[in-house]
């Protein structure tokens, strides 16, 4: 069992950028692939950005490469989302999520956590 809590959203004007973090408890964080999915109104729930859990694999969405990084520590127990040049379509709740496995992608149904995410608003 691991625990996910979010933190770091919030309102940002478009070109801003903000950095999300998600803290693990519970079972050995470094065993952990990591993810970082999106739900905005009106839409299902979105891959943004994935790392397995030596940092040496990452994958993104099309819609937010090159401008958002995905990264971990697991000295801390965290992984984070730095997304740069924002704009409102990245309006959504961001969720992090953890599967037990070196290295997960882009499926929703591989990953076997889920925290309860943190509200990003960009305004234009």
């Amino acid at each position: 069992q691991v625990q996910l809590v979010e933190s770091g959203g919030g309102l940002v004007q478009a070109g801003g950028s903000l950095r999300l973090s998600c803290a693990a408890s519970g079972r050995t964080f470094s065993s952990y692939a990591m993810g970082w999915f999106r739900h905005a109104p009106g839409k299902e729930r979105e891959f943004v950005a994935a790392i397995s859990w030596s940092s040496y694999n990452t994958d993104y969405a099309d819609s937010v490469k090159g401008r958002f990084t995905i990264s971990r520590d697991n000295a801390k127990n965290t992984v984070y989302l730095q997304m740069n040049s924002l704009n409102p379509e990245d309006t959504a709740v961001y969720y992090c999520a953890a599967a037990l496995t070196y290295y997960s992608g882009s499926s929703i149904a591989d990953y076997d956590y889920w925290g309860q995410g943190t509200q990003v608003t960009v305004s234009s």
